[in-house]
């Protein structure tokens, strides 16, 4: 059964307000800060009407006591839960473009801006979706619906009981499982990236779990050169998500 959070989410700012617009989702409110230039928003009040959301505005003091404090632009919006897909939608998105998939497994992640920026970098790169584990991991938040500048509508995330098993049953399903090591691995640019593919990333500090790590065909390390000795867990992502897309996208 597809899980769905129990409270409504603040989102705040002009893109994630304007996405989850976009998208459809199920909106009770838009507030809007008095002053607030009605040329910039045009599309938002459109979208509002569309969809016979009420738009109120309000004192700016209003909207920065509804995004507590977040950068708000002077614009907020009460939204519906996010909702959490199956994996089956991941695979069957990816049928929809007639592409390989290409999954994110995170392992564990706790920053919400992390997963916001993840998210953001993954629908840039042609993620067909991204797995996270219910326990021990940040969730959908309005916090990570704001990092991800809308990205949150556009990429589907699951989340599920047990990762370990859930890599078995993708493998099953014909995936090959990659993940970042930093001892007796390949450098990332060998990565054969044009399979059907999941790479696990790690959590802050504590990296990819050694179950997890067991579980992967692969594993791949990014040279480093420089005196620190590991990259922010949303830079490491990205690295490897554009790495995928120069491989199954070459320049002509």
């Amino acid at each position: 059964m597809t899980e769905v959070n129990i409270e409504n989410e603040i989102l705040s700012g002009k893109n994630p307000v304007l996405e989850a617009l976009r998208a459809g989702r199920e909106m009770n409110k838009v507030w809007i800060a008095e002053g607030v230039k009605k040329a910039g928003i045009t599309e938002i009040l459109e979208l509002a009407k569309e969809a016979g959301v009420i738009v109120q505005f309000v004192p700016k003091n209003k909207v920065e006591q509804l995004t507590d404090g977040a950068n708000h632009q002077g614009i907020a919006a009460s939204v519906a839960a996010y909702r959490y897909a199956e994996i089956d939608e991941l695979f069957e998105l990816a049928a929809s473009r007639n592409e390989d998939p290409f999954f994110l497994i995170l392992d564990e992640l706790e920053d919400p801006h992390n997963l916001g920026s993840i998210l953001r970098t993954a629908d840039a790169t042609g993620v067909h979706g991204v797995i996270i584990p219910r326990r021990r991991a940040v969730g959908l938040t309005g916090v990570v619906a704001k990092t991800s500048t809308g990205a949150i509508e556009h990429i589907p995330v699951a989340r599920v009981g047990n990762l370990a098993q859930t890599v078995e049953d993708l493998k099953k399903r014909g995936l090959w499982i990659a993940g970042t090591d930093a001892k007796g691995s390949s450098d990332y640019r060998r990565m054969d990236a044009k399979l059907p593919l999941a790479i696990i990333i790690g959590s802050e500090g504590k990296g990819m779990s050694r179950l997890l790590k067991e579980k992967c065909d692969f594993l791949y390390h990014m040279p480093m050169v420089g005196q620190v000795t590991s990259l922010n867990a949303s830079v490491a992502a990205a690295i490897l998500m554009y790495e995928v897309l120069r491989n199954r996208q070459p320049v002509n």
